[in-house]
């Protein structure tokens, strides 16, 4: 496949996965249904996930069908990416891999923004960063509990990014093997 090509399929395989990620996530972290941002990402993904929702439905605060759709969305970009030629069950396997991949790069890049939005503009509003530390707050509560305080000074977020880098790096080592 050419090279160009191979990239603009990657990319929108990848915004798909992470369309159906962040839905899962937004429900699983009970944002506010009237974000901008929240009201978006429900709009684009409700055509595949709410067909899906009447065989599957979802658990609580787990959307199962939008998990399941961002899972298949990876295993089909395997799928295509390998020509065709990897089995089936590989490109499941892999399919689970490159979502997990696309979740970590999410949240690395969440906690870079967040991280230096904080340093420019400290004590602002906004509705992207405030869903931002919404989303990343199950990652870097758990840390911050953890670590002893150093006064005014957090350093959960760049543990947290460089346990994301391991795992992203691992990840990335995995998915080389397709």
């Amino acid at each position: 496949m050419n090279p160009t090509i191979y990239a603009l399929v990657e990319l929108l395989f990848r915004l798909v996965t992470l369309l159906f990620l962040l839905r899962f996530l937004l429900q699983a972290v009970s944002a506010d249904r009237h974000n901008p941002i929240v009201e978006a990402v429900v709009k684009a993904s409700d055509p595949l996930a709410s067909p899906l929702r009447k065989i599957i439905p979802g658990t609580g605060r787990w959307d199962l069908p939008s998990l399941l759709l961002a899972w298949l969305s990876g295993a089909i970009f395997i799928y295509l990416s390998t020509g065709g030629g990897a089995p089936l069950g590989s490109s499941i396997l892999f399919g689970a891999i490159h979502g997990a991949y696309v979740l970590t790069q999410f949240y690395w890049w969440s906690i870079l923004i967040v991280v230096v939005v904080s340093f420019i503009n400290q004590g602002s509003f906004h509705p992207i960063v405030d869903l931002l530390e919404l989303l990343l707050e199950p990652i870097i509560e758990p840390i911050r509990r953890v670590l002893p305080t150093m006064g005014p000074l957090d350093f959960s977020p760049m543990v947290a990014l460089i346990l994301l880098s391991l795992l992203q790096e691992t990840l990335r080592t995995l998915s080389r093997s397709v």
